[in-house]
């Protein structure tokens, strides 16, 4: 397994662990397509069906919508398996990790490598923070790698100071990957997430920052890579 470089690490089965329907695509979107089309077979958990959303007002509940959101993307970026459960948006924190770490723990059986959002959770969002947290924890339990997708300081400096966010961002030598995506694919697996994508000026500027490229960190480096 590659542990740094400028293409995505070579695994044969990958799971993506994720907060909230939309997180796969309009964070780890780019990144899962690029594993799909490289052979890996790529999974999902989503912890909520992100019901507390205040985007996308809809006659019907929106946590029955943004499930079949995330079904249809999941189609799109070449996902595999897609498993969402229903533990309340915007709580993730008041659950015990190892009640969260269950359901993790079961859907890795056969995973090589495990995918989470950075350590901080790119937004500061608790639900992002926690979802994170049990994908290393599971990590550990497993001997698995753990994978976070990362925003390289200079594009979370002009997010922050233009739209008022509060990403965190790391500096180059904190990047352990830097790959090339297909933006294409995933704005196609964006579209699928309706509800949450037409007004949400901060995903958009955010792609157009970071133009082709995603970054990457090791949260959890393989046991190689701890060793040097």
């Amino acid at each position: 397994m590659a542990l740094t470089g400028d293409a995505l690490p070579r695994v044969a089965a990958l799971l993506a662990v994720c907060a909230h329907p939309d997180d796969e695509s309009f964070g780890l979107g780019g990144v899962l397509g690029s594993f799909a089309e490289q052979g890996t077979r790529v999974r999902v958990l989503c912890f909520t069906h992100g019901e507390a959303s205040t985007l996308g007002a809809s006659p019907r509940p929106l946590g029955e919508l943004r499930a079949e959101e995330l079904e249809a993307a999941a189609q799109v970026l070449g996902v595999s398996a897609c498993k969402l459960h229903g533990y309340r948006d915007g709580h993730l924190a008041e659950v015990e990790l190892e009640e969260l770490a269950g359901p993790v723990d079961e859907e890795a059986a056969g995973a090589d490598l495990l995918l989470a959002f950075d350590e901080g959770g790119i937004t500061g969002h608790p639900d992002h923070v926690r979802a994170t947290q049990v994908a290393t924890a599971v990590g550990a339990r497993r001997g698995l790698p753990v994978l976070g997708w990362a925003l390289p300081q200079r594009v979370t400096t002009r997010l922050n100071a233009e739209l008022g966010c509060v990403f965190v961002g790391r500096a180059p030598e904190e990047l352990d990957f830097t790959v090339e995506v297909d933006r294409a694919r995933q704005r196609e697996a964006i579209a699928c997430h309706a509800s949450q994508s037409a007004d949400n000026p901060v995903l958009w500027r955010r792609l157009e920052l970071l133009g082709a490229s995603e970054h990457l960190r090791w949260l959890t480096p393989p046991p190689s890579h701890k060793a040097t």
